[in-house]
């Protein structure tokens, strides 16, 4: 099925991120934690492709897995800055022979060394081809907080916008920890006439080494409120984790009553975190269902 079609049903949408091993002998238990996401039947999960295309070989397989063995709609992500145009379609060969829909399309990091095939620059160059090459739903990345490589938020806009024009059909936020943030992001979309469904990216912070890397890699700022509760908490690790799945939770419920009612989550790869949102939101989704 395709994510626009599943975003269009007018009910609010959990989905969730699993990421492939970084190599063989973890394939093993990537797939056993891919498994027990899936089992909670998320409306889809999404697969990431790895920095540079580093894990790409595992994306495809792991996707078609969870769509063929769990009846879950997959969402494989496809980045374009470290890869060959013949890499690129040579993926979107593999995902049609396994029937799968919906393609998240991205940049990709550029690697340390700087050195890439200078065959693609931005996303909206990859949706483009993507549109061309078959009848795919295609997602991207916003910002709510501004790329962290935009001069300003107003250029980093204008990316966004092209996406949209290229044929992207929903953006995924990165994440953000203040609501707020998100809310004034979402009137700016709309100043700029992007009008795309929008799903609302959320991080479970469960332990310390989870914010050392949120800090290095991202430009989420951390509301006074979030920050307290890892001063608290992050040396003991079960009342962190208690404590970032509450946050988390938090967050959600105050999006989903203001009527951003699309999430994604970044579980790590952890079903049990997963699972405790899900029973968290649980009422939650049945009541608004039932209004």
């Amino acid at each position: 099925m395709k994510i626009k079609d599943i975003l269009a049903e007018g009910r609010p949408t959990l989905s969730f991120e699993v990421f492939p091993p970084k190599t063989a002998d973890a394939y093993e238990s990537v797939e056993k934690a891919a498994s027990k996401i899936a089992q909670l039947k998320p409306d889809f999960m999404s697969v990431t492709y790895g920095a540079g295309g580093g894990t790409s070989d595992y994306t495809v397989k792991i996707a078609s897995t969870i769509k063929e063995e769990y009846g879950v709609t997959p969402l494989a992500h496809l980045t374009c800055v470290s890869s060959t145009r013949e890499k690129v379609h040579h993926v979107l060969e593999e995902l049609k022979a396994h029937k799968i829909e919906n393609v998240l399309a991205l940049r990709g990091d550029i690697p340390q060394d700087g050195k890439t095939p200078e065959v693609y620059h931005y996303a909206s160059e990859l949706i483009r081809e993507i549109k061309e090459a078959g009848d795919f739903c295609i997602g991207a990345a916003c910002y709510p907080e501004g790329h962290p490589e935009s001069s300003n938020k107003s250029v980093d806009m204008d990316y966004l916008k092209q996406k949209v024009d290229a044929g992207c059909d929903f953006v995924t936020t990165q994440m953000f920890f203040d609501n707020n943030i998100l809310y004034n992001y979402m009137f700016k979309l709309l100043r700029h006439d992007i009008r795309v469904p929008v799903i609302a990216g959320i991080m479970p912070v469960t332990n310390a080494k989870q914010i050392k890397r949120i800090m290095s890699l991202s430009s989420s700022s951390m509301p006074t409120r979030f920050k307290a509760i890892v001063d608290r908490f992050a040396n003991n690790p079960e009342a962190m984790k208690q404590a970032g799945i509450a946050y988390a939770t938090e967050q959600i419920i105050d999006l989903i009553a203001n009527d951003v009612t699309h999430i994604h989550i970044y579980t790590m790869n952890r079903p049990d975190i997963a699972g405790s949102i899900m029973t968290n939101l649980s009422k939650i989704i049945d009541g608004y269902e039932a209004e």
